[in-house]
């Protein structure tokens, strides 16, 4: 019999989530500040929040991001497409003195149809939130909560019941973020074990 491997110890009066490799997805937050200069930011803390429509993400408050939200009560969610990680990647690019992002005016984006708010063209997921809440107190950080209006995919990322599934992801693979500073691209995938009688 194989001896159980040992756990390490990890000091948790420090962040932990830089000592070992986390999933996640990559999406571009897309908001607009007061004066209507539009905005677009990486995030990769972010989730569905219950079998609802509500989707969350991590932020603080020193971010423009949180700032245009708390706002304008409004953000879209864009996910993008593997061979758009770069221009996703230089939407975290600092701002200059003046406050604007030049990156910002090299991305191929659309007005999303009900808000307006900016969206990324040609990723595979969209959505359109209404800011449902802030939940604070996670250190310097903390959770936008927004309920889905609007949501809009590819015609290739939609499911079909005749397509098979790894067929599927192979013809539109899905980036992931590997935090830290890595990221994958995911074309196949196979069947979770669920046991029988499983509910949500």
């Amino acid at each position: 019999m194989t001896a159980p491997e040992t756990p390490v110890s990890i000091d948790v009066d420090q962040s932990i989530w830089e000592r070992f490799f986390t999933v996640a997805p990559l999406v571009l937050i897309g908001t607009r500040d007061s004066a209507g200069v539009a905005d677009m930011a990486p995030k990769h803390m972010v989730t569905p929040l219950g079998w609802d429509n509500y989707f969350g993400f991590v932020c603080t408050p020193r971010h423009k991001t949180w700032q245009n939200v708390e706002a304008g009560e409004r953000f879209t969610v864009s996910y993008p497409r593997p061979d758009q990680l770069l221009f996703a990647s230089l939407t975290a690019t600092p701002r200059c003195d003046d406050d604007s992002k030049p990156v910002l005016d090299e991305l191929d984006t659309f007005p999303a149809p009900d808000s307006g708010l900016p969206m990324l063209a040609k990723a595979y997921l969209w959505f359109d939130c209404e800011m449902e809440r802030v939940v604070t107190g996670f250190g310097d950080n903390g959770l936008i909560c927004g309920k889905i209006v609007a949501a809009y995919a590819a015609t290739d990322a939609l499911r079909h019941s005749e397509v098979d599934s790894d067929t599927q992801l192979n013809n539109a693979p899905l980036l992931t973020y590997v935090h830290p500073g890595r990221f994958s691209v995911i074309n196949s995938s196979y069947s979770f074990p669920f046991p029988a009688g499983m509910e949500k």
